[in-house]
């Protein structure tokens, strides 16, 4: 510890007494300054090192017993550090010329035996600069310590959970850093428990509730990046109930990396709360149908797409069609790319068999929309992929419900075309993005993706050289309507939060997570497989939102805690919404030679009568008769039960106005 150190340890060991303390620590000083002056005043007089002898003793004695009550008096003990000031300078002078007065009046004009009358007004001279240099002094050594002591009490308490190197790395970023204090740490580990650590105690976890009040604990940060997912939901369900605001910070491979800083501390994520342990992927399986070969993803600025992208870009494909529909999303995963796979190769400058050609990806974007037979053709025949991923679709469920003719044509028909033109290029694997609102649907949308993946299995049953698959999962965190994005918002603006029923759940999975599972699935396939990806345990949307309160620090405001923070609200069931998912029609699954996908085999319609219901459906849409459409889909999509009347927006101010033409000509 070296100088510095050593003063702001003793100044802030100072601060932390207690003002009683602190005014009998000013009160020695004035008492010692009394006897200092004295005895200087009587070597200035005497021109020589005095020794004291008893008779000074009275000098002494009242030099003390004049100036400490008239200090007292006069408020210099009241506010020793915050306040040594002109004001407090002029108090001391105050004190100091009734001072003055009585002592000279006591050794001068009286006098004592034994003590020069001159010392009446030396000494008083002397005492006066002794006293005042005090408390510059202090006012320079405490002042902006003092300052910054009382600004850090008013930081955020925070204690690090995890007294590891994870722990020491985010407690040395956070006493670089002003904007938190830090109290401590917890950690499971009773060896630790009561040990200094970087000069802060290590508590148990238990001790947490007593803490929170006794420390001002207000934030709590997870410093546990290699524990397993169980684990941590263990630890994060301990702490729900607390409240504190809880964060986290990187796993181990940023930590490894030396990235670890407090921009690094993010808040939970819904996959903290999972508990699922993640798969690593087979490395055999993601390289099958992507690297160095031609690879084309539909809807590539999507959730879905847009990770498909990515992910297959670090595989190292020859060529990334990139199709999309949206100019705006196309040019932001192709800028994203680019910066990603390095310096880009232009399509057109590589002739075939060149040696010297630069090594990057050669990336194309390509704006097109799906039901566009035309183009889709053309792209095809150009670039003849190897693979094809189509994650192109209308996913959002109410939206589609109000406009199904363009839902049942993007997700149905938009597949057929390109599953046509990928089969009329030669393209040897093509792999449709599939939902689990395919099963058992109460809405256009799942039905829509149904009758999408029935086109691929009816396709599959056909001659041909492509292998026709499919890929069925749940909700994927992040993507557009994500509800972990909006409750997060809805807290930060302080409430409420809104779910559509109290009992709703939901099946969830990492976009990253999601894309590879889709990848490893696609290099499995042998023709009309429907690949379910297990999404683990589904989470229920009330505990969800209530959990990610009560980790925020905040309480949910109920009828039994009607001081609560965050209100939630429930909106009911939106059109065709249900309350569960499902990832299976049959329940017949195989394993496959990975652990977290299956393979599923469910019945389907030959391609000759599929077509006819097809041709059916069509005429339904273009005469805009969505009940007929409803029926249709009935018929053919197992287990469909709209859950509600017609909601398309056109067709309702249709029949409006055929009701108003009807009741005109009545007239």
């Amino acid at each position: 510890m070296n100088n510095r150190d050593s003063e702001n340890f003793a100044a802030a060991a100072l601060l932390d007494m207690p003002r009683l303390a602190k005014r009998l620590v000013a009160l020695s000083v004035d008492v010692s300054l009394c006897v200092l002056s004295v005895w200087l005043a009587l070597c200035l007089r005497l021109e020589h090192w005095v020794r004291l002898e008893p008779v000074h003793g009275w000098a002494m004695l009242s030099a003390v017993l004049l100036a400490l009550p008239l200090f007292m008096r006069f408020g210099l003990y009241r506010a020793i550090f915050r306040y040594a000031g002109w004001n407090a300078m002029v108090s001391l002078v105050q004190a100091m010329a009734l001072y003055s007065l009585f002592y000279a009046m006591l050794f001068t004009v009286i006098s004592v035996p034994g003590i020069p009358r001159t010392i009446g007004v030396i000494q008083p001279m002397l005492l006066m600069v002794f006293v005042g240099s005090s408390r510059v002094l202090a006012r320079y050594w405490l002042g902006g310590l003092y300052r910054s002591v009382l600004h850090r009490k008013e930081l955020p308490g925070v204690l690090i959970y995890g007294a590891g190197a994870a722990g020491r790395q985010l407690a040395a970023a956070l006493a670089r850093g002003t904007e938190h204090r830090l109290l401590g740490f917890l950690d499971d580990d009773k060896q630790l428990h009561g040990n200094s650590l970087d000069g802060r105690t290590v508590y148990p976890p238990a001790a947490l509730p007593e803490l929170i009040p006794e420390l001002g604990v207000t934030d709590l940060l997870l410093a546990l990046p290699s524990i397993t997912h169980q684990h941590r939901l263990q630890v994060l369900e301990s702490l729900r109930h607390l409240p504190v605001h809880v964060r986290t910070m990187p796993g181990m491979s940023d930590l490894a990396a030396g990235r670890v800083s407090l921009n690094d501390v993010r808040e939970l994520e819904i996959e903290d709360l999972l508990g699922r342990e993640p798969v690593t992927p087979d490395a055999s399986l993601l390289l099958r149908l992507v690297h160095d070969k031609v690879v084309l993803i539909t809807g590539a600025g999507g959730s879905i797409g847009s990770e498909l992208c990515r992910q297959i870009a670090a595989c190292r494909p020859h060529t990334l069609l990139l199709v999309e529909n949206s100019e705006f999303a196309l040019y932001q995963i192709h800028h994203e790319l680019t910066a990603l796979v390095g310096s880009q190769t232009d399509p057109l400058d590589v002739e075939e068999g060149d040696v010297d050609a630069p090594m990057a990806v050669t990336l194309v974007p390509l704006l097109a929309s799906v039901q566009d037979e035309e183009r889709m053709a053309q792209i095809m025949q150009t670039w003849r992929p190897h693979a094809v991923y189509h994650a192109a679709a209308y996913k959002h469920v109410p939206l589609v419900e109000h406009n199904p003719a363009q839902g049942l044509r993007n997700n149905v028909w938009g597949t057929l075309v390109c599953a046509r033109s990928a089969q009329a290029a030669g393209v040897s694997h093509f792999v449709l993005i599939s939902t689990d609102k395919a099963v058992r649907p109460t809405n256009i949308m799942g039905a829509s993706k149904r009758m999408a993946e029935l086109v691929l299995q009816a396709l599959a049953a056909e001659p041909g050289v492509t292998t026709f698959s499919m890929v069925r999962f749940g909700n994927v965190l992040g993507s557009s309507g994500s509800v972990v994005p909006l409750f997060r918002q809805q807290i930060k603006d302080g409430g409420p939060i809104t779910l559509t029923h109290p009992d709703i759940t939901r099946y969830f999975m990492t976009i990253p997570e999601a894309a590879q599972l889709v990848i490893q699935a696609g290099a499995m396939a042998q023709g009309g497989d429907v690949f379910v990806l297990d999404m683990g345990q589904p989470v229920r949307i009330m505990d969800l939102a209530q959990r990610m309160v009560e980790l925020s620090g905040l309480q949910v405001k109920t009828a039994l805690n009607p001081t609560g923070d965050i209100e939630i609200q429930t909106t009911g069931l939106r059109p065709g919404e249900k309350l569960y998912e499902e990832l299976l029609i049959g329940d017949n699954p195989q394993p496959t030679q990975h652990p977290r996908i299956l393979r599923a085999r469910e019945e389907f319609q030959p391609w000759r009568e599929f077509q006819q219901t097809l041709h059916a459906l069509d005429s339904a849409l273009a005469a805009q008769d969505i009940p007929t459409a409803r029926a249709l889909l009935q018929r053919c999509v197992q287990g469909y039960q709209p859950t509600g009347e017609v909601v398309d927006w056109v067709h309702i101010s249709a029949v409006r106005d055929a009701e108003r033409s009807i009741t005109r000509l009545q007239r």
